[in-house]
């Protein structure tokens, strides 16, 4: 293998992937190619890549990211601190699972790389990868510290619509006003998990419901037909976005003051919410990974696609890189950062994995 994983970490942190992954793209497929791996690029554009041993044996899949958040940061290095735009997310992973994939020949079984090209946005390339591996494990790359992260909160974003009847304002009973309403509507927010929620994750706790925005009325001298309230839901195992949604509808209704009807509904999106998911710390995926990389096994700091593997096997997250430090947020922030030590210990835990449970 001639793969120099410092000089790919460079090319990759100094080629803008905020805008169009396209560049990014193509230096990830001529590397594989100048390893003599033969990548495809499907329609939703994931790169994609397997190495099959000569025996039956597990699937394991790597997956990572090639886009980032704006705006662009240039590169720099400082001794082994490597800094700008996708250092640590997710670039500083990416480089950690392309040497790993290149340095280990399966004897059994098989290990697939699969980079997707708009985790920060829409997620549509992991949405197209679903329930396509058949897989027996998943390894996303993102920033832990080299913690193995074995369960993260689902986000789900929303608005709950009060319809009520305009009227004079001089005149409040001959209408029925959407804003008073919002009071109860609130108060059924904040009671929701209590009565109907999925209560407390043996890892990640409770989940959180908080109303974020709300907006209503046309004129102050008019009492308002309409008005909506945001919210913010990140969700725990088990709760699924429809259930959420279904429960939220009817633990609301039952607040709603006379001639005033609502309607929960989720923002647009081009793919599924990124729902909580969970996989069993007792696992040999995350035992495996834990003893090669020394980290901590914990839950994940945000929602990833990692959402979307767990449906189908054993799901961990883990990378070089920290999501935030002891002076503040560090991905997706001006001053993102990754240790080059930690991108090489990131590979070397990654190889050992593969090598333990493919060979």
């Amino acid at each position: 293998m001639t793969f120099d994983l410092e000089a790919f970490h460079e090319r990759a942190v100094k080629t803008p992937s905020h805008e169009s992954v396209a560049e990014m793209r193509t230096l990830l497929v001529e590397t594989l190619e100048g390893e003599g791996i033969e990548p495809t690029v499907d329609d939703a554009g994931n790169v994609l890549a397997t190495r099959v041993g000569d025996r039956a044996g597990p699937h394991l899949v790597l997956n990572t990211h090639i886009d980032t958040v704006p705006p662009h940061v240039p590169y720099g290095r400082d001794g082994e601190v490597v800094t700008g735009r996708g250092s640590c997310d997710a670039k500083g992973p990416l480089a950690a699972l392309l040497a790993a994939f290149l340095s280990v020949e399966p004897k059994r079984g098989s290990v697939t790389l699969a980079v997707t090209p708009d985790e920060e946005v829409h997620s549509t390339g992991a949405a197209a990868l679903r329930g396509r591996f058949d897989a027996d494990g998943f390894i996303v790359g993102e920033p832990t510290g080299l913690d193995v992260c074995t369960a993260a909160r689902g986000r789900f974003e929303g608005t709950v619509t009060i319809t009520g009847t305009s009227a004079h304002a001089a005149e409040p009973e001959s209408g029925d006003n959407a804003v008073s309403a919002a009071g109860p509507i609130l108060e059924g927010l904040a009671t929701y998990d209590e009565a109907r929620g999925p209560g407390e994750h043996e890892q990640l706790g409770r989940p959180s419901l908080v109303p974020t925005l709300i907006e209503g009325g046309d004129a102050p001298n008019q009492i308002p037909a309409e008005c909506a309230v945001t919210f913010d839901r990140r969700s725990v195992p088990p709760e699924t976005a429809e259930g959420f949604r279904s429960g939220l509808v009817e633990h609301l209704e039952a607040r709603l003051p006379a001639g005033v009807e609502l309607e929960v509904a989720f923002v647009d999106r081009q793919t599924p919410f990124l729902e909580a998911f969970a996989t069993d710390p007792d696992d040999r995926l995350v035992e495996t990974l834990a003893a090669a990389s020394g980290g901590d096994v914990r839950p994940f700091g945000a929602a990833t696609e990692a959402s979307y593997f767990a449906q189908e096997a054993p799901t961990v997250v883990f990378g070089p890189g920290v999501l935030a430090d002891e002076e503040g947020a560090v991905a997706h922030s001006d001053r993102e950062y990754v240790r080059l030590s930690e991108v090489h210990a990131a590979a070397e835990a990654v190889t050992g994995t593969l090598e333990a449970m493919l060979r």
